[in-house]
């Protein structure tokens, strides 16, 4: 579970940076030729077999993490944790993965699919543009990535605590980190259905 969560924290890294794009060029030439780069590299679509695998395993690892923790306590605490032993995204982890998961489908369905299997005319960038002039993909793609910065704020330390790294000394490094990745990465996809639906 750590392993692939980092691996796809990297993937995010990776698709941000080119996204950027769509921020600094209003013509959205070189979003599209980034874009076309990214449909027809050798190299690119052989890694995209790769990331779906990480994916899929990320998942099955998860539901099955989350079946074991189920089985392990069948019965409810009779109080509810506090806060202060671990937070509500802690203990939902599998339900802020499930949303989204959801959102990554219709992502996908949006612009992968639409582009690469369905064969629209529209350019990519025309495609972020109109799907981001939808109040109500954007107000849920908001919610995914504020979900997600939960999701990777647990997640980040967790992993590192999976692979024994989270020792005493690092710990509040590494909680840093993950608390400034947790934000700025999610605060970075968000930042582009905003500009998109504010410019229109």
């Amino acid at each position: 579970m750590g392993v692939t969560g980092l691996f796809l924290c990297s993937f995010l890294v990776v698709h941000l940076s080119g996204n950027v794009l769509l921020l600094t060029d209003s013509t959205g030439e070189a979003f599209n030729e980034y874009s076309h780069f990214m449909e027809t590299n050798g190299i690119i679509r052989i890694m995209e077999f790769v990331l779906l695998f990480g994916f899929l395993f990320h998942i099955i690892d998860g539901a099955l993490l989350t079946k074991q923790n189920r089985a392990a306590r069948p019965t409810a605490y009779a109080a509810p944790p506090s806060p202060e032993s671990s937070s509500w995204f802690s203990r939902n982890m599998g339900l802020t993965g499930s949303i989204i998961l959801i959102f990554l489908i219709v992502h996908l369905k949006s612009f992968l699919v639409e582009h690469r299997f369905l064969g629209t005319d529209m350019s990519m960038y025309d495609s972020v543009a109109t799907a981001f002039s939808e109040p109500v993909y954007t107000g849920f793609y908001v919610l995914a990535m504020i979900l997600l910065g939960f999701h990777l704020n647990h997640g980040f330390q967790s992993a590192f605590q999976t692979l024994g790294l989270n020792d005493k000394g690092y710990a509040p490094v590494l909680q840093n980190a993950g608390l400034a990745f947790s934000i700025l990465v999610p605060a970075g996809f968000a930042s582009i259905p905003i500009y998109f639906f504010v410019r229109q």
